[in-house]
């Protein structure tokens, strides 16, 4: 249970982190790695100066043990030294070996300073010992250098000079830290003061950097919170001079709200002319209803009623199948599918009274166009095939072709013709909208869905639909470098499909 504390507890933080602010973060962020950086900085400059005073120490400390160190006794005197002189440089004292005090300056005292541990040290070789500290202040701060007696400094003393009790062993010679810890506690003073105002001064630029760089995102916010509300035709104001990731996003988001008008602006005309088209059908059908209810009908009569009655709920049922089909778009399969053998199959209809198809059509498919590997779903082929068709029975000719042929390198062609009267040439560019057909074209059976459904399929395999009629030529989106090859007499309507790689 207690492993699970640190978790929480750091799972709790990281919560509350989350629910700070951007900009909060950031400032945080970056307060946080300039603070690392003035500690790390302010302690490097802190022990290089430590060091540098250390040094100057050491070496005057050395330089006085060298002195003394061959004129101490056996007994630890040395000669020539008065001991009321305090004011030289270093004072000392003289050990045996068990760290008693043999002799002493007159400055430093006859009180041991250096710890038993210490002593037994020193008799192996030079060591440095510091009494006190710089932080917390020390009455009397000072840097001991120990030396064994008997020999050069760094030297092991020799063993009968060292091991008799009340005999020099170790010569101690002291100065005084105070004027170097004063320097180093004021070093210490400035550094922090001036870290602490840089870091106050950097994490205020800092603020001031992070808000006006999401200065305009909190725009954008403001904005997109317009267009969430309902308001129209709502763009971020994106500076035209400047060229960022914030201004790029600002773009990007344009683009995105310039489709998602043209998606909306499809929708609503796409709901609105199904609406209208539905209405039609929905109110022929509860007239007809209401005029078989006015009188009592005979067993024939209702017969007739039912039949067409039955006639309106097929074309509404194919409506419906037909705003399904626009309104889920199938991903492509992942292996090819021949569109040989699909409109193979399809031409068997031909004269089978197929309802909504043509009575017969002439089926042909070139050679070098088997096979023909669509990345297209087999269900998909078939159902655009079938629309085109009876796009074709309603409001072409009675003779329809179907022709499938190699197009281009990597191209093919399905093309579906008639020989009727065909589409003006100003109707071209309007026949692929949902619900769109053509004035003579409104007393004859269909929902103008037929080609809609079929440009979908179509443009969402990278494909091409060209609609072709009197002489007329119109490409819903040019894709292919492929030529119109067909007689101008009558309609043709003609999709060009990628072969698929093998």
């Amino acid at each position: 249970m207690a492993s699970l504390l640190p978790h929480r507890l750091h799972h709790r933080l990281h919560q509350r982190l989350r629910r700070l602010p951007l900009r909060t973060r950031l400032v945080a962020g970056f307060a946080a790695v300039m603070a690392v950086v003035l500690a790390a900085g302010g302690a490097f400059i802190f022990w290089r100066v430590d060091y540098a005073l250390d040094r100057r120490v050491n070496s005057d400390l050395r330089v006085a043990s060298a002195q003394l160190l061959p004129l101490v006794q056996t007994d630890g005197s040395i000669p020539g030294d008065d001991p009321d002189d305090g004011a030289a440089l270093s004072q000392h004292q003289v050990l045996d070996a068990s760290g008693q005090v043999l002799a002493a300056g007159a400055a430093i005292g006859s009180a041991p300073l250096l710890p038993s541990s210490v002593v037994q040290a020193a008799l192996a070789g030079p060591v440095y010992f510091d009494v006190g500290s710089p932080l917390p202040l020390h009455d009397r701060p000072l840097r001991l250098y120990a030396v064994p007696v008997g020999g050069p400094p760094g030297s092991p003393s020799p063993s009968g000079s060292a091991g008799s009790a009340g005999s020099a062993a170790v010569l101690v010679v002291a100065t005084s830290r105070a004027a170097s810890d004063e320097a180093l506690r004021e070093l210490l003073a400035q550094l922090a003061l001036v870290g602490l105002a840089t870091l106050v001064l950097t994490t205020v630029v800092g603020d001031r950097l992070a808000s006006a760089a999401l200065r305009p995102v909190e725009r954008y916010r403001t904005q997109a919170h317009a267009v969430a509300a309902g308001e129209p035709d709502v763009r971020l104001d994106v500076p035209a001079d400047r060229d960022d990731e914030v201004t790029r996003l600002g773009h990007t988001l344009n683009d995105m709200l310039t489709a998602l008008d043209a998606a909306m602006a499809r929708e609503r005309r796409f709901v609105q002319d199904a609406s209208h088209e539905l209405r039609t059908p929905l109110t022929l059908l509860r007239t007809r209803v209401e005029l078989a209810r006015r009188r009592p009908r005979t067993r024939e009569e209702l017969g007739e009623v039912l039949a067409e009655l039955d006639v309106d709920l097929r074309e509404l049922q194919a409506l419906a199948q037909q705003l399904l089909d626009l309104s889920t778009a199938a991903p492509p399969p992942s292996t090819p599918t021949d569109l040989a053998v699909v409109v193979d199959e399809v031409a068997r209809l031909s004269g089978g009274g197929a309802d909504s198809l043509p009575p017969t059509w002439k089926t042909t498919i070139h050679d070098d166009a088997r096979p023909a590997p669509v990345l297209v779903g087999e269900r998909a082929l078939r159902q655009g095939l079938f629309n085109l068709l009876g796009n074709a029975a309603r409001h072409g000719g009675p003779h329809v072709q179907v022709c499938l042929y190699l197009a281009g390198p990597g191209v093919v062609a399905l093309s579906v013709s008639d020989d009727g009267a065909g589409m003006a040439a100003d109707f071209l560019p309007t026949a692929l909208l949902r619900f769109a057909r053509a004035g003579e074209a409104r007393e004859r059976p269909g929902s103008g869905l037929g080609l809609s459904v079929v440009d979908q399929l179509v443009s969402a395999v990278g494909g091409e639909l060209r609609l072709c009629s009197r002489g007329a030529h119109h490409r819903a989106i040019e894709r292919f470098a492929v030529p119109c090859t067909h007689p101008d007499e009558g309609t043709w309507v003609t999709v060009v499909l990628p072969l698929a790689s093998s």
